[in-house]
């Protein structure tokens, strides 16, 4: 019997939040997008892979330019169905009708859409590694990671200590 796992597209993997380089682990902690507490809370690595899902401080501003991409598809989108649908004409207000409408949608597929600007923007700079796949009995080690981030800190906090004679000698 064969037990190879079905592939996950690049459209399914944007869709659903999840990794984009093993296409199986969870971007984001919580899969509820409507969850408004916790809806943008990221986990900091794949839980599967590995792959961490900020790759720099401050990664995540060029979403917005993605986020308005998307915004205005959508609009455009409703745009297009409620002209066939119900028409515009300048004899009546239906074109307000439209403006609510699409506002209110919009409101309401926010949540979504944030975290959908985030998958994407994330898999523009991290491509699919079929191998990563192979990795999903081996758990990231979170001291390892943890003991990163405080030689981080403390690099950070001083960046002098760094360019001192340790060996002893004035």
């Amino acid at each position: 019997m064969n037990n190879t796992k079905k592939k996950h597209g690049y459209l399914w993997t944007v869709l659903n939040h999840k990794c984009p380089r093993c296409r199986e682990g969870n971007m984001f902690e919580d899969k509820n997008s409507y969850k408004l507490k916790s809806f943008a809370k990221m986990n900091t690595h794949c839980a599967v892979c590995g792959q961490k899902m900020e790759i720099e401080q401050g990664f995540y501003y060029g979403t917005g330019y993605v986020s308005y991409a998307l915004t205005v598809a959508f609009s455009v989108t409703t745009f297009v169905a409620w002209w066939v649908l119900a028409g515009f004409s300048v004899d009546d207000n239906r074109i307000f009708w439209w403006l609510g409408m699409n506002a209110v949608l919009l409101l309401l597929f926010q949540p979504y859409l944030m975290r959908l600007s985030r998958a994407m923007w994330l898999s523009f700079f991290v491509k699919y590694d079929a191998a990563s796949q192979f990795a999903k009995h081996i758990q990231p080690n979170q001291q390892l990671i943890n003991i990163r981030k405080n030689q981080q800190e403390i690099i950070k906090e001083h960046p002098h200590d760094m360019h001192q004679n340790h060996s002893g000698k004035a």
